[in-house]
């Protein structure tokens, strides 16, 4: 196991630069989500990591060792795909020993770690069995598990659940955390989707076009986030965005400040309440309701034609094109800087 260090990485593509002189420190046995939309370079990061990018510039340390110039085989890490990457033509046995196999690994010793991966990852009854034979579940367990039998210091996860229907991604998250409590090793793992990062992190990286927008614990993100986009990505349903037209005539008031022309308020859907008039901060006309059973996500539309979800334990007794006025269940409110979207306190 070790420590991950990261100064002033860069990647360029000719006269394209993609990554943005990214740090970061991560500490050994943490387990950090790279989470972000689509093009946002956390994928990329991570195959820098890996040593399956060049390095344009800056450097990466595995514990107290650049590894700008070592080979991806040399780093002590191991890679999970998002296409599980089997060897079709071998056994889930053989696609698990072939990585140690190829380093001359002892045989008595690739077959202690294979079996020792297998159990662990509940797939012992499938290692005489081709990949074909195999689920997409177990497949990504045994890819999973080649990388286990490696024993490397940092396990690198790239958006391992993509291509699992929902079931059976909610389960083999669940598998991904026991395995981590059980291994203690440090692991990056990259997904799209913030709430496999919120269940899963010790801590979140936040990217956007290369940048990191913000680092912290999945509580540190979603409580106080340090701009609009991190507001607006962690969190689901999404935060919605206010201005000071769009709030009732006692909104400001409520907020206890005036929201200003330059100035946004953030109010998350699950911490909006059926409000009476003195208390309502917005309010907005009754547009569609998703009645989910547990809770029921109020769709809603402002006076200003701003639409806005509130998400509440039992669906309103309004009906569509009803005025539905809402506060806060407690001094939940987010301000944000309009033109730049700072946190401002």
């Amino acid at each position: 196991m070790a420590n991950l260090t990261l100064r002033g990485v860069r990647k360029s593509y000719g006269d394209v630069q993609v990554m943005h002189g990214v740090d970061l420190d991560i500490v050994d046995g943490e387990f950090v989500v790279f989470v972000g939309p689509s093009g946002c370079g956390k994928s990329t990061l991570l195959r820098m990591i890996a040593g399956l990018e060049e390095i344009s510039g800056g450097s990466v340390s595995i514990g107290d060792t650049e590894v700008n110039e070592v080979p991806a085989s040399k780093r002590g890490v191991a890679m999970v795909f998002q296409s599980y990457a089997l060897y079709p033509h071998m056994t889930v046995y053989k696609n698990m020993a072939f990585g140690l196999k190829q380093a001359k690994t002892d045989p008595a010793e690739i077959d202690k770690r294979v079996r020792a991966a297998a159990e662990i990852l509940q797939i012992t009854d499938y290692l005489d069995r081709s990949p074909r034979n195999l689920s997409g579940g177990q497949r990504q367990r045994v890819a999973i598990g080649r990388a286990i039998v490696r024993d490397p210091e940092v396990f690198l996860f790239d958006e391992p659940l993509s291509n699992l229907d929902a079931a059976l991604r909610v389960q083999t998250r669940l598998e991904i955390a026991r395995l981590h409590e059980r291994l203690q090793t440090t692991m990056i793992y990259v997904t799209h989707d913030q709430v496999e990062a919120m269940t899963l992190a010790d801590k979140i990286v936040v990217l956007r076009d290369g940048r990191i927008e913000q680092v912290g614990s999945p509580m540190e993100l979603y409580e106080r986030p340090e701009n609009a986009f991190v507001a607006q990505f962690i969190g689901s349903p999404k935060m919605n965005f206010f201005s000071g037209s769009d709030l009732a005539p006692a909104g400001s008031g409520i907020l206890g400040r005036e929201v200003t022309e330059g100035l946004q308020v953030g109010l998350r859907p699950e911490h909006l309440v059926v409000a009476d008039p003195a208390n309502t901060i917005v309010e907005g006309t009754l547009e569609l309701v998703e009645n989910l059973g547990e809770y029921a996500l109020v769709h809603l539309l402002t006076a200003t034609n701003v639409e806005f979800i509130a998400k509440t334990e039992k669906p309103p007794a309004a009906a569509k094109g009803d005025t539905i006025g809402f506060g806060l269940k407690a001094d939940l409110a987010h301000f944000f800087d309009k033109s730049t979207g700072a946190r401002v306190e």
